[in-house]
């Protein structure tokens, strides 16, 4: 289409009418473009992982049905991504009238302005080109949002200039119709208030939006976006039942299904931590404890399940992960790190803030992510180390063997026990798979070994000088 063209495009109405460019609905626009996508066997949507056999469907059916969406999900579940997302669905470029406030089309102009100069110019009247970027329009919802940040409101200025309170050009428009012949979407929209959320009625239904007392309809082409979070766990506001209503589909978001899923996002989102001559590798069993934490903090009995746990979570502990194995590496003057179970004691700094507890007692938080961490540690420990490699382990210890670890010590000294220590060097060094001569990765296989050992009470484990996460642990034989 002569939109996607990057070459000379028409600069008057006359020579876009003999281009041969028509214009058409920015849905249809939406709907063909996904089409073609779809055909194609194109993702529809970059960079949202989990949502293939759930959201994706539902969202593919919304579009080509030309439906304005709500996406109902809680916090952390790419909602927002999504919206953002579909702006590629869109022309790359959109002929209007130049210098219109609302992207008029020069074919079928519905602002004062935008009629005026038609009319005056003919096929003369210039046109302008905007990108496909230029004509998504995103707004935060709040409390304060007012019906003029939406829709709009009179201009004193204007006013001030000697145009008369009824003349149509005295209008400052809002987001809306600035959207126009675009995406307009809206987080939060549960936070506007109930007088604003009126005030969208004409736009989902008769695709129209009226400003204040003013004798002016706009007939506005706009496909609308919102999200919002199911239920009204923060008391903030909830979605008035006929707006809802007027939305053509609504789509549900959730949280990655399966360990697998959250490894990917975390993958994804994350970048290297690099600093100081120090190179952080996370082991591949180290990620899966992360992602494993927050499946387990979801389906915890005291975590609150409307508020959710959000992927954020496995982002900012994966990076705490990371930036503790690299303070570490400094300390000892090493040069590579890898990330240990005991650094997971560090991880409170960037859990407690991203989920709420339904029980309120100071310690409940850290008996909390005590439990969640020590069963993700179990799950994975359990899914890669085999029994009779266990036992082998074990055998080690028989003689009284004590092994002391911990989130201060260096790799080099997890070297010395694993010399010592046959039967867990060879199961670190499985672990560590391509790693194994990286002594940081082999010093976080062995710590993943011996806390595995202890969570199924094969071995006995005690702090050393006090329990702070600096302390030392040992890990001993049971008597």
């Amino acid at each position: 289409m002569l939109g996607d063209v990057s070459g000379d495009r028409p600069a008057t109405l006359g020579k876009l009418k003999a281009s041969g460019w028509r214009s058409q609905p920015v849905a249809r626009e939406i709907q063909r473009n996904a089409a073609e996508r779809i055909a194609a066997g194109s993702q529809l949507v970059e960079g949202v992982i989990g949502f293939d056999g759930s959201v994706i469907p539902q969202l593919e059916n919304a579009l080509l049905a030309g439906h304005d969406i709500i996406f109902l999900g809680e916090r952390g579940q790419a909602k927002s991504r999504i919206m953002r997302s579909l702006s590629a669905l869109l022309d790359a470029w959109l002929p209007i009238v130049a210098g219109s406030e609302i992207n008029d089309d020069p074919t079928r102009p519905v602002s004062k302005f935008a009629r005026d100069l038609v009319a005056e110019a003919g096929d003369e009247c210039p046109i302008e080109w905007v990108s496909r970027e230029d004509r998504f329009t995103e707004k935060l919802a709040t409390p304060d949002t007012s019906m003029a940040d939406v829709l709009g409101e009179i201009d004193p200025m204007k006013v001030a200039e000697g145009r008369y309170l009824s003349d149509e050009l005295t209008v400052h428009y809002g987001l809306l119709p600035r959207a126009n012949r675009g995406i307009f979407a809206i987080n939060e929209l549960a936070d506007l208030a109930a007088r604003v959320q009126v005030g969208l009625f004409n736009i989902l239904e008769e695709r129209d939006v009226q400003i204040r007392g003013y004798k002016v309809r706009l007939p506005l082409d706009v496909v609308f976006l919102a999200s919002a979070n199911p239920e009204d766990y923060t008391n903030r506001g909830r979605i008035i039942t006929p707006l809802k209503d007027r939305f053509g589909s609504e789509i549900r978001t959730h949280y990655p299904k399966d360990t697998r899923a959250e490894l990917a996002v975390i993958a994804q989102e994350t970048r290297p931590l690099r600093a100081a001559g120090v190179v952080v590798r996370t082991p591949e069993f180290m990620s899966e404890v992360i992602a494993e934490i927050s499946q387990q903090a979801r389906s915890h009995p005291h975590v609150n399940k409307r508020s959710g746990v959000s992927v954020r979570m496995s982002l900012a502990n994966h990076e705490i992960l990371e930036a503790n194995a690299m303070r570490r590496a400094l300390r000892c003057g090493e040069s590579e790190a890898a990330p240990r179970v005991s650094d997971l004691a560090f991880l409170a700094a960037s859990m407690f803030g991203k989920i709420e507890l339904d029980a309120f007692d100071d310690e409940a938080g850290e008996r909390v992510f005590a439990e969640v961490a020590s069963k993700a540690v179990l799950k994975v420990f359990t899914r890669l180390c085999g029994d009779e490699q266990i036992l082998e382990v074990i055998e080690g210890f028989r003689d009284g063997t004590v092994v002391v670890v911990g989130d201060q010590v260096s790799s080099g000294n997890y070297t010395d026990i694993l010399v010592r220590m046959p039967a867990l060097e060879r199961l670190a060094m499985s672990l560590a798979v391509a790693d194994h001569e990286n002594p940081a990765a082999l010093a976080s296989a062995a710590e993943l070994i011996l806390e595995g050992l202890h969570l199924t009470g094969k071995l006995s484990k005690s702090a050393v000088d006090g329990s702070s996460p600096e302390a030392g642990i040992t890990y001993s034989g049971r008597c």
